[in-house]
């Protein structure tokens, strides 16, 4: 009674005290209810946050209890009205028709022309009219933001000065973060914080936009063993976490900690914060950052997993978007194409396998090495049948299961794949140790970016045709696309391939662009549109290498260079490094001819014959630009392909 919206709250847990057992309860500690739709205050890093007395003066393992009051030092809850939103209509697009953005809310707004200073790096200027011109102009029809629940630096960025700025250090799985509100809605309160957030999503949806939300349910931002008490920890660290026998994190995410999914108010926290941002909030659906540890019954996964089934068949969440990244550090932690229907699942397979055709492999071939076989690539062109047409889930997935993508948040950007060798992680500070060392890049010869009045200039046409490549190839590919915000633009990070803590320029997108990069754009916005216009460059069922019912054309087709069907022994040898895919257009629809020279000199292709009717060139990635005049050849043509270049050919119909 007489508790009312605006109210701010915190809870207190008076029990046992036995770190050996995992129960670690401190009256001392005020803890955020894990249910708080906002926040109010800040968290202020210090022994007042620790539910143990420091040794020393620096945090460290658990011993005694703390005495010291972490009110003052720490967020509180924040009641709201629980208020129905109306919600304009969904844009609901099939995942037949779905081309994904990942971006992240400061990140593609922090610097965009003509945006208000007050928008910049806000769930507003997100919402802005710019923004979504930009996004409408390049055609995607979903973005995938990166983590927006409220989250916290882990103490040791803090100790450096520097921030989590992507956001996987989840702090409450109901509140939104407030640092990406304007200014106005952050002092107005937690209300005004939703309002704002839930307007963008209302904007973004009458532009015809999805909005899906990468959530961070395997962990928290409370770390490991000797982490700081702020909310689950404090409540009941035995049910919520997974602890070892002498009461110790274990830890499957590489984030000192793991929720424990075999308890039931785990499963039921999930369950309710996703209807939450689904009903209540409006959001499109979700990408699960490793999302084994959701499935996990300690060291073992299974997609029958009570928290999966759920998810998949709950009436709120079964007709969202649902996208695995489907791997953990656990015991088997790597499960690409095992999660139930109809979730979707990030195919890093596609990722190394692309990348190892246009840049690894030519960069081996340039060093006069022999390069690796391009076994894969028809599975991956194709949909990754191998991994989404059979498995543990019979049936119910299609190859739109599989979410391709060359770059994402994590690694080089597109542009970096193509000017670097290796990373370049100073700023990070942590000595370049972070990030991966297996980038599957190549710098063309030289490392790093260069202007045009420099000697190695020369290859700068070179690198650009290499992201017009990868780009390309992204896009004809069987699954659903996923681009990296900024990759239309040639965006860079200068290297850095894990801009997990660069909340500056390094991460945020450069709108300054080149002649090039406008060029670029233009690329990207024609080849997301001849997808969408061609069904034959985006298949909805895996290929049989037969004619559908109705038709006379096989749905897929592999030739070689000479127009004759490829041998099977042809992808096991490194050399062969041409090929022409043929999709069926079937009855309605164009039928697409799609070549690749990964090769480093000029190749005479002699095109397949299809149906007998003439092709039409609709794009080359030669091309700086997209060209408003086609050549047509007839079946049996023989045409030239520059070194290290690919072609699209669509039936001509006069």
């Amino acid at each position: 009674p007489g508790i009312r919206a605006g109210t701010e709250y915190g809870l207190r847990v008076w029990g046992r005290w036995n770190p050996a057992q995992g129960q670690r309860h401190n009256p001392g500690k005020l803890l955020l209810d894990p249910y708080a739709r906002g926040l109010a205050g800040e968290i202020v890093h210090g022994p007042e946050i620790y539910d143990y007395t420091w040794r020393h003066g620096t945090p460290g393992h658990p011993h005694e209890p703390s005495t010291l009051d972490s009110a003052n030092h720490t967020v509180r809850g924040v009641v709201l009205d629980q208020e129905f939103t109306a919600f304009h209509s969904r844009p609901r697009t099939p995942w037949s028709e779905t081309v994904l953005y990942e971006a992240h809310v400061k990140g593609l707004t922090m610097t965009l022309p003509g945006l208000p200073a007050e928008l910049r790096g806000t769930y507003a200027g997100l919402a802005h009219p710019y923004t979504i011109s930009h996004l409408k102009r390049l055609g995607i029809t979903a973005i995938e933001l990166l983590p927006v629940h409220a989250n916290m630096p882990e103490p040791a960025l803090t100790n450096l000065g520097k921030e989590n700025y992507w956001g996987y250090n989840t702090l409450s799985f109901f509140a939104p973060e407030r640092s990406y509100a304007t200014a106005s809605a952050q002092a107005a309160g937690a209300a005004a914080v939703l309002d704002e957030f839930k307007g963008m999503v209302q904007i973004l949806h009458d532009a015809g936009i999805e909005v899906i939300l990468d959530v961070v349910y395997n962990h928290t931002c409370e770390g490991g063993h000797g982490g700081p008490t702020l909310s689950l920890r404090g409540l009941d660290a035995p049910t919520y976490y997974v602890l070892a026998d002498d009461g110790h994190m274990i830890d499957y995410t590489g984030c000192g900690n793991s929720l424990d999914f075999q308890h039931t108010p785990v499963v039921q926290l999930t369950l309710d914060s996703l209807r939450y941002w689904v009903s209540e909030v409006g959001v499109d659906g979700f990408r699960f950052d490793l999302a084994v540890t959701l499935g996990r019954r300690r060291e073992h996964f299974s997609p029958h997993h009570a928290l999966l089934v759920a998810m998949t068949t709950d009436p709120v969440l079964r007709d969202t978007k649902l996208i695995s990244e489907p791997w953990d550090l656990g015991p088997s932690g790597w499960r690409t194409g095992q999660f139930p229907a109809p979730m979707a699942d990030w195919n890093d397979r596609y990722r190394g396998t692309i990348r190892q055709f246009w840049l690894a492999d030519a960069n081996a071939l340039s060093r006069g090495i022999a390069p690796a076989p391009p076994s894969d690539l028809g599975n991956r062109l194709s949909g990754s049948a191998d991994l989404f047409g059979f498995g543990e889930i019979p049936g119910g997935r299609t190859p739109m299961a599989s979410v391709n993508y060359v770059t994402a948040h994590d690694g080089f950007t597109m542009r970096d794949l193509t000017t670097y060798d290796m990373k370049h992680n100073l700023a990070n500070g942590e000595d370049n140790r972070d990030g991966t060392n297996d980038n599957r890049s190549w710098n063309h010869g030289f490392e790093g970016d260069l202007t045009l009045q420099e000697p190695n200039a020369v290859i700068l046409p070179l690198r650009r045709r290499s992201i017009r490549n990868l780009l390309g190839t992204l896009l004809v590919s069987t699954g659903t696309p996923m681009i990296l915000g900024g990759d239309e633009i040639g965006r860079t990070q200068q290297g850095n391939n894990n801009a997990y803590c660069q909340d500056n320029e390094i991460s945020w997108f450069d709108w300054d662009l080149d002649p090039w990069q406008e060029e670029l754009f233009a690329t990207a916005c024609y080849l997301v549109q001849l997808r969408r216009e061609n069904p034959a460059l985006r298949p909805t069922r895996f290929a049989s290498g037969r004619p559908l019912p109705g038709d006379t054309l096989p749905d897929l087709s592999w030739f070689d260079a000479e127009g004759h069907p490829k041998p099977a022994h042809t992808w096991h040898d490194p050399h062969q490094r041409v090929l022409q895919m043929l999709r069926s257009g079937n009855s309605d629809g164009r039928d697409a001819l799609v070549i690749l020279n990964g090769s480093l000199g000029p190749v005479d292709v002699t095109l397949a014959a299809g149906r007998g009717v003439d092709w039409e060139l609709v794009w080359d990635s030669e091309w700086e630009k997209p060209n408003t005049e086609f050549e047509v050849h007839s079946p049996g043509d023989q045409v030239t392909l520059d070194s290290l270049s690919m072609r699209v050919y669509l039936t001509h119909h006069p």
